[in-house]
């Protein structure tokens, strides 16, 4: 099949999509595996460690985010700029070697496993600093990569046309990229080396993420849909607006256990309840305006708007996943006077799948189906089968085991932190718990159902330029 695709920037998207599309089956597996051992330790003992399933599970999610997330500003920049991508030369030349550093990486992570825990681990084969494990090599080659990415995407800004998303972007991806290097910094004092690496996940989940996905929902919306350009990015800029609330001010509710002062743990509490609220409103928003000109073009006999029902399904999976992943899961166990039971439990699990899916996993999924529409050339998007099984599969196995886990987290809190205070006797014996085994059984049962799910995923993005369901 012919690729469709007039920007060489937009050829590598397509590019950054599929290596994403396979970390992602990377985390899947990787997390039924772990899933599968913390219910039978005895499978894989002495193979594969879960030590390292976990990692892989956890790291493959953060690289295949970002993986996807370049390759999402590769794909939209050309078209909001009008010129094709400054130094996509060197563009191409980063994406093979950061692709050949995270197999190498990977393949280490699987084939060594541990280290001797000194000097040499930190540098050939993991930091042991959580979501962000590459070993110093791997993370210096990042920094590299990313200044490209940062340098190609500021000069074609500057050189083309300068729309609020584009704008809003150059920000973003520059405090993004700007704060991995926190995570660099190394001490031989355990708590200030977390203290470095703590702000690098947080900041960019709270704060740089949320951002980004509201650039790429501005877009996507204008795209699909036609969403009015002043609507969405008058939300994108109330997003900017509220960042400093409810993304940097809402990190508070994170202090409970640093000694921090009381007054963040509310002020935490509160913004971080917000964090969602710009995304939401511009999706109600722009679909309200959408339904009513659509209403008044079927009056009018006019041809319907929508190009992309996948992709526009995703997107609208972004908009509700966030606010129940990041929004209501996350305020469950934000206040402190609950933290102090749930912090660390299973509670914090349940949080983390959704809102990792929720928030950013499936807008980035949209992402993907918009690169197909526009590599296989197909000017109205239809959905299939395979496509609705995808999104409802994924999408029931996410949900699935965030109840699970809730229902067990519920346990470990009961019996580990209230009853027994948090001792280590307590742990083992909240392990034990009929909720709390119960719990992580349903949790397997909807991983392969969300495995299942990325299946049909994955047989619809390569077979869509074969259905002659599309209209070209």
């Amino acid at each position: 099949m012919a690729n469709n695709l007039k920007f060489e920037s937009q050829k590598l998207a397509i590019n950054y999509f599929t290596v994403a599309a396979i970390l992602f089956g990377a985390q899947l597996l990787m997390g039924l595996i772990a899933a599968t051992q913390f219910l039978y330790p005895s499978f894989l003992f002495e193979i594969f460690d879960f030590s390292v399933a976990r990692m892989v599970h956890i790291n493959a999610l953060v690289v295949w985010m970002l993986y996807a997330m370049i390759g999402s500003v590769y794909y939209l920049l050309p078209e909001e700029t009008g010129i094709e991508t400054v130094g996509i030369k060197f563009g191409k030349i980063a994406f093979y070697i950061l692709t050949a550093a995270v197999t190498v990486v990977v393949l280490v992570y699987i084939i060594v496993q541990v280290g001797p825990a000194a000097e040499s681990t930190i540098w050939l084969i993991n930091e042991g600093r959580e979501y962000i494990e590459a070993p110093r090599w791997a993370d210096i080659g990042i920094v590299v990569v990313v200044l490209v990415f940062v340098f190609n995407l500021f000069a074609t800004a500057m050189k083309g046309n300068q729309t609020g998303v584009i704008t809003v972007l150059m920000a973003d991806v520059l405090a993004l990229a700007g704060l991995y290097l926190a995570g660099m910094f190394f001490t031989d004092n355990i708590s200030m080396d977390q203290y470095w690496w703590w702000w690098v996940i947080h900041l960019w989940v709270e704060a740089t993420w949320e951002v980004f996905v509201g650039c790429l929902a501005a877009y996507g919306l204008m795209k699909m849909i036609g969403a009015r350009r002043e609507v969405v990015e008058m939300w994108l800029w109330i997003e900017v607006s509220m960042l400093f609330g409810s993304g940097i001010l809402g990190m508070g509710h994170h202090y409970f256990w640093i000694g921090t002062p009381e007054y963040w743990w509310e002020i935490g509490a509160l913004f971080s309840a917000l964090e969602p609220v710009p995304l939401v409103a511009m999706f109600v928003h722009v679909i309200y305006d959408w339904g009513k000109e659509t209403g008044l073009k079927e009056g009018e006999k006019v041809e319907k708007t929508m190009n992309n029902s996948p992709a526009f399904a995703w997107f609208v999976a972004n908009a509700f996943g966030n606010f129940l992943g990041a929004g209501i899961w996350g305020f469950f166990h934000t206040f402190p006077q609950v933290n102090i039971y749930t912090h660390g439990t299973q509670f914090t699990s349940a949080h983390g799948h959704l809102a990792f899916f929720g928030a950013y996993a499936t807008i980035l999924i949209g992402m993907f189906y918009m690169g197909v529409q526009g590599k296989n050339g197909i000017k109205v998007m239809k959905a299939t089968f395979d496509s609705k099984m995808a999104i409802t599969l994924l999408c029931i196995g996410v949900m699935g085991m965030t109840v699970s886990l809730t229902v067990a987290g519920y346990g470990q809190v009961l019996v580990e932190r209230a009853q027994m205070g948090a001792t280590w006797e307590a742990y083992f014996v909240s392990q034990d718990m009929v909720w709390f085994v119960q719990g992580l059984g349903w949790r397997l049962a909807t991983g392969i159902v969300t495995l299942i799910g990325f299946v049909y995923l994955v047989k619809d993005l390569l077979t869509t330029s074969k259905k002659s369901i599309h209209e070209r």
